[in-house]
């Protein structure tokens, strides 16, 4: 079993933001050599997720208008410690931080509209999502 990790870092532009990142997945499947097995890929921030869904921008903006409804931005006890971030924390929740990926012949095996995203929902400042492969 051989493992292998890789970090992608994030500034984004606006506070809340979907940024497609499966390119910078498959690169590290590439990379790590490994044939059969899985990818891990997870956002190291609590304000951050990793979801895989549709490559379609209405669809984006629709994630974005659902999770705010859910979570509005709003006066959370979090902020009682000098944060204004709670409903990013909640939109996380909603999303997910990370997911899991099978390696079939040295690719993803996902399926034909599946692609993978990084969710920012307090951006603005650097941060950083693990890949981190293992297999044969």
């Amino acid at each position: 079993m051989k493992s292998y990790t890789k970090y992608l870092w994030f500034n984004t532009k606006s506070r809340k933001e979907i940024v497609p990142i499966q390119h910078q997945v498959e690169e590290a499947v590439r990379e790590a050599g490994i044939k059969e097995g899985f990818a891990l890929v997870s956002a190291m921030h609590i304000t951050a997720a990793v979801f895989v869904n549709d490559y379609e921008p209405g669809l984006w903006q629709d994630i974005l208008n659902w999770a705010e409804k859910l979570a509005p931005h709003a006066n959370y006890l979090h902020h009682n410690t000098g944060e204004d971030n709670g409903d990013a924390h909640l939109k996380r929740l909603l999303l997910g931080h990370q997911v899991i990926l099978p390696i079939t012949n040295g690719k993803l095996d996902l399926g034909p509209w599946e692609q993978i995203f990084y969710g920012e929902f307090d951006g603005q400042r650097r941060k950083r999502v693990i890949i981190k492969i293992i297999g044969e």
